[in-house]
């Protein structure tokens, strides 16, 4: 079997960790299997490489900064490559480049077009573990890129796909996917399997335990990810293709992301073309907006349209919508950052009905208002004060059950 292993910045720490790490792939490798490691850069050293480079400049570029954060994971690679060679296996450590990701143009936050992946097949082939840089690539002018926050994640599993890995193991500090974060809720438990749609819905929510793009990749490409934890020999939980034992849970988990922020545009001209053109101008600075809400005109001339964007986002959105409110006429941009999203997701809400209003009667059940709320299929979201984030989580968990079944 090929399996390809990814390590967190916590896994990765310092060299006790390293070696840590090592000693696990080594017993992978001496179980038959070929190992392609993916690690992260060690816990706090991107913080670092950022702070010295706002000491070094106001506004630093984002292409020297994509050249600067890649660093740290290439020092983590070529050590966790060290100490697996003292475990007694071969190992050979590569570069994002050197692994053959190319990605697009768009600096601290690229996006994979293509994994050649060349020289790791032959030195797999060669009997040696590859340990690759996670969370980079390069464009096709060669200029180094980074994938984002958590974009080890997208690293290890777009590797395991363009190798037709067999698993893709994701090691972190937690023992897999929780109902919901154990933080807030020691009763929380943890799931032995969820479907790609649910973790990606609970990624997208807030839950950090894997990266949302990563989990996009997983299921178009079906890779079968595990996540476990690195500092014990539990088994982890599965994210894999749905099955009928996923739909008879209703909810499995509860969410909350508090790195949402609100805008709402005053005034808005309540005629065809004007959200179009709003939202053009925020996706053309590569902002993501989540959440929309247009008021229904009252007097046929305005309206009001809010929406939601990432907290670490939200200047940059306020002063470009500000532009775009003058040049629409509208009356003016106001910005929220005490919010919270909160959200229950899960695939049985297909053939289930009342989870809404279940949801919407408890928190009003503890006075928590509701701003904003947005549906899929499998997921009921709301907007709600920053200050009942706990606990909004602790009830909803406790309504929907989730403490007290054996999560499958």
């Amino acid at each position: 079997m090929l399996i390809v292993q990814k390590y967190g910045g916590t896994s990765v720490a310092n060299i006790d960790r390293i070696k840590a790490v090592a000693g696990r792939v080594a017993k992978t490798a001496r179980q038959g299997h070929k190992v392609l490691v993916v690690v992260s850069a060690m816990s706090g050293e991107t913080d670092k490489l950022i702070n010295l480079a706002h000491q070094a400049s106001s506004n630093p570029r984002e292409r020297e900064m994509d050249l600067l954060l890649s660093s740290g994971e290439r020092v983590t690679s070529a050590l966790t490559a060290m100490a697996v060679e003292e475990q007694g296996f071969k190992a050979m450590a590569f570069t994002g480049r050197q692994m053959g990701i190319i990605t697009d143009t768009v600096h601290t936050k690229a996006r994979i077009e293509k994994i050649t992946g060349e020289r790791a097949k032959k030195a797999l082939d060669d009997g040696y573990v590859v340990v690759v840089a996670g969370f980079q690539g390069i464009t096709e002018a060669e200029d180094v890129t980074t994938l984002g926050r958590g974009g080890s994640d997208l690293s290890a599993v777009a590797i395991a796909g363009a190798l037709n890995a067999d698993l893709c193991e994701i090691y972190t500090d937690v023992d897999g996917v929780y109902t919901t974060d154990p933080n807030i809720v020691p009763e929380a438990r943890k799931l032995d399997k969820i479907s790609y749609e649910e973790m990606l819905e609970l990624a997208s929510l807030g839950a950090k335990v894997l990266q949302t793009r990563s989990v996009e990749f997983a299921m178009k490409y079906e890779v079968p990810v595990v996540v476990r934890s690195s500092f014990n020999d539990n088994p982890g939980t599965l994210v894999t293709k749905e099955d009928e034992e996923m739909e008879k849970v209703v909810v499995s988990g509860v969410a909350y992301d508090k790195n949402q922020a609100k805008l709402t545009v005053m005034g808005v001209p309540d005629k065809p073309g004007i959200a179009a053109r709003l939202f053009k101008g925020i996706a053309g600075s590569n902002i993501v907006v989540d959440m929309i809400v247009q008021n229904i005109s009252s007097d046929g001339k305005s309206t009001d349209i809010s929406f939601t964007v990432p907290k670490t986002e939200s200047k940059k959105a306020l002063r470009l919508t500000e532009d775009i409110a003058r040049e629409l006429g509208a009356g003016g941009v106001d910005l929220r950052e005490d919010i919270t999203k909160i959200s229950v997701v899960g695939v049985g809400m297909r053939t289930h009905s009342g989870i809404a209003a279940q949801m919407f009667e408890t928190l009003a059940k503890h006075g928590i208002n509701i701003m904003t709320i947005s549906t899929s299929e499998i997921k009921v979201s709301c907007l709600i004060d920053l200050k009942y984030t706990e606990l909004a989580v602790r009830v909803l968990h406790e309504v929907f059950g989730l403490a007290y079944r054996i999560a499958k």
